[in-house]
């Protein structure tokens, strides 16, 4: 059933015999009236049958003209501001303030100073109202939403009412094609108004629900201070990508589709067609380590069969993030590139280090030449991990080639069939920089005369600088050089192994639960490993996508993202999270990021993200800076204000499929059975 059907079902635009309507209690009248804004009149007495009328609470406004009612069938979608003035206020003030004043009790039970007339007078007041849209009727009898008025008529043809449980319900959840809580939807919470909740305890709870095409593949942001539930929420929407991922129907690589099928990632009843893959990059291990906040509910435990951990270090249980950089040259160089300190060093021989191109020539089987000069680079690079003091093998040996004359002028003989050690290739790099622009052979000057090149090229140049330290051929010592390797050690390991972040890529596009435990890393280490493995999943998404190749969902989150996301200034666009913000879309990744502060998030980002869950901030700089986003601006107030004992997973939620915002109470993980 559509949501259009469900609508009309549950009576949108019936009325009762007495004419009121029946899709809730009537609360008040319009007095001005505009395509964003609703001033309406409203009366104690109808605000207590009502049960309070709460902040930011949804309320609808039908046209009551008498005279044209079939054909203006519509109700207009307010969201209740604040209080606003009545043109009468200031009589009804100077009355209030004389009769404080008189301080003589009337009335029949003489525990009021008001007459009758007088209380009822007071008894009115006035609420500011925004407008989100309107429901109607289109041609074919069936109920439509517009997230704009096109048209409004006299104030005074107006009612407002509260709406039901079941109106609401339908409000809050709101898609054109499809009923809450049907098929493809999964319940996150309920409808909350306000922290006080009085009155709203003895009414019926309203589900709030998500489904796969709010989620996958989208960016969505969770802000808010410390212990207000951002984890909690965070683990629900895990909880939903996991049950979406129960819908799926095929298997990635094994279904036979058209490119025409390839490009669509749901199925008719918007369900995923493959397993959803979820990566967390646990900042502080609360995802991937037992903890008493948890108590037995953590990710892991209740996920057990499609959940994989990884560490820095070594710990049970968990999958170790490591690379052995003898055997993963490419993977490993990379690393080293971003490792913080060497990505920042600016010194010349640094910069030369970083532009070196280790990558295997394509034509390296075919072209000698090419072999060569790949071969000697090779050696080198090698030999400065070894200088630097990586693990290795005291058997491991290095091949490349070098003529007979060079071997004299270095004196010391290269076997390339049997290779050479670390220790004596070291040793052999190091005299050859030594000798090379002052060889008293001659042999290198008289290669570049025949040649009309040097026999070192500059990648080799840039890297012997690294081996010796020595920035000038014969010179003394006079930079970091190898040295600089030293920091990145920890993350090496001697074993042979599939690279762990192909390791990860596997187990996501199989539709696991992969936890990064990133906590016993310092700053560069997380960044550092966090941008791998993001940059490998990206790259074979763009593989999959040119190759018309299907790519599954793939959800990443960030808990605490302000330490690794590009800060509120930075431009560049090429950074790996602002390319997952801007071009994930399309290769169906999704981004998940949680942190306290919206200004600590680039506006790159920002911009691009779909679904908001705003739970407490504490100052108007961060309020100032929500305002830009869709209709944050009528929650500032309720945002500032806090409960620590109530408040907890209180948050404004605003989806990719909603119009506007929703303020929801985000259901407690673990799951309830």
């Amino acid at each position: 059933m559509s949501i259009s059907k469900y609508l009309t079902q549950s009576n949108f635009f019936e009325r009762e015999p007495n004419g009121n309507w029946k899709t809730g209690i009537f609360v008040g009248r319009p007095f001005r009236l505009s395509y964003s804004k609703a001033e309406i009149l409203v009366a104690d007495a109808w605000k207590e049958r009502a049960k309070g009328i709460p902040q930011g609470c949804f309320l609808l406004a039908y046209y009551d003209n008498e005279l044209d009612e079939k054909n203006n069938v519509e109700a207009i979608l307010l969201r209740v501001i604040q209080p606003t003035k009545l043109p009468t206020d200031q009589e009804v003030i100077s009355s209030m303030v004389e009769y404080y004043k008189d301080n003589i009790k009337t009335g029949d039970t003489k525990r009021s100073q008001l007459d009758t007339f007088t209380r009822y007078e007071f008894s009115f007041s006035g609420l500011e109202c925004s407008v989100l849209g309107s429901f109607y009727k289109d041609s074919n009898e069936i109920t439509r939403f517009g997230a704009d008025l096109e048209n409004f008529y006299s104030a005074h043809n107006y009612s407002v009412i509260k709406p039901s449980s079941n109106i609401l319900k339908a409000i809050a959840n709101y898609r054109e094609d499809n009923t809450p809580g049907g098929s493809g939807d999964i319940k996150i919470g309920k409808v909350r108004y306000s922290s006080s909740r009085r009155f709203q305890q003895t009414e019926e709870d309203v589900p709030v629900y998500v489904q796969a095409t709010d989620f996958a593949g989208k960016r969505t942001a969770l802000f808010g201070m410390t212990r207000t539930g951002k984890s909690n929420t965070l683990k629900k929407i895990i909880q939903a990508c996991v049950e979406m991922s129960d819908n799926a129907l095929l298997v990635l690589d094994q279904s036979k589709e058209s490119p025409e099928e390839v490009l669509k990632p749901f199925t008719e009843d918007n369900h995923p067609k493959y397993p959803i893959g979820q990566i967390i990059f646990d900042i502080n291990g609360e995802y991937a380590n037992p903890n008493l906040q948890d108590q037995g509910t953590a990710i892991f435990d209740m996920y057990k069969k499609q959940t994989v951990r990884y560490s820095t270090v070594k710990k049970d249980d968990f999958l170790e993030m490591k690379v052995n950089f003898y055997k993963e040259v490419e993977n490993g160089f990379e690393l080293i590139k971003t490792y913080k300190t060497i990505a920042e060093d600016k010194s010349r021989f640094a910069t030369n280090f970083k532009s070196i191109d280790l990558t295997k020539p394509e034509d390296y089987d075919t072209n000698y030449s090419a072999k060569t000069r790949y071969d000697r680079k090779l050696a080198v690079y090698l030999c400065c991990l070894y200088r630097a003091g990586f693990e290795i093998d005291i058997n491991f040996k290095v091949s490349f080639s070098a003529s007979k004359e060079v071997c004299e002028a270095v004196q010391q003989n290269v076997n390339q069939s049997q290779g050479m050690t670390l220790e004596d290739a070291s040793n052999w790099w190091e005299n050859l920089w030594d000798i090379y622009d002052n060889d008293p052979t001659g042999t290198f000057a008289e290669y570049k005369r025949k040649k009309n090149h040097e026999w070192a090229d500059e990648d080799l140049k840039a890297l012997l600088v690294i081996l010796t330290r020595k920035g000038n051929s014969g010179r003394s010592a006079n930079c970091a050089g190898f040295r600089i390797l030293k920091p990145v050690i920890e993350q090496h390991t001697s074993t042979n192994q599939e690279p762990f972040d192909q390791h990860i890529l596997n187990n996501l596009r199989q539709g696991k639960i992969v936890i990064v435990d990133l906590s016993l890393g310092n700053v560069d280490i997380q960044a550092m490993f966090s941008e791998k493995i993001c940059k490998r999943i990206f790259d074979d998404a763009i593989g999959r996508f040119t190759s018309t190749k299907p790519n599954n969902f793939i959800q990443f989150y960030f808990e605490e993202a302000h330490n690794l996301f590009p800060k509120k200034d930075d431009k560049d666009l090429s950074q790996i999270y602002n390319r997952l913000a801007k071009e994930g879309a399309k290769l169906n990744l999704g981004l998940i990021y949680a942190t306290q502060e919206v200004s600590s998030i680039s506006s790159n980002i920002l911009k691009a993200t779909q679904n908001w869950f705003i739970s407490h901030l504490n100052n108007e700089d961060e309020i100032k800076e929500l305002r830009k986003y869709y209709d944050f601006s009528d929650f500032t107030e309720g945002l500032i204000r806090f409960s620590q004992d109530t408040d907890k997973g209180f948050v404004r939620m605003k989806t990719y499929s909603n119009s506007f915002v929703i303020p929801v109470q985000i259901d407690r993980f673990p799951p309830e059975e």
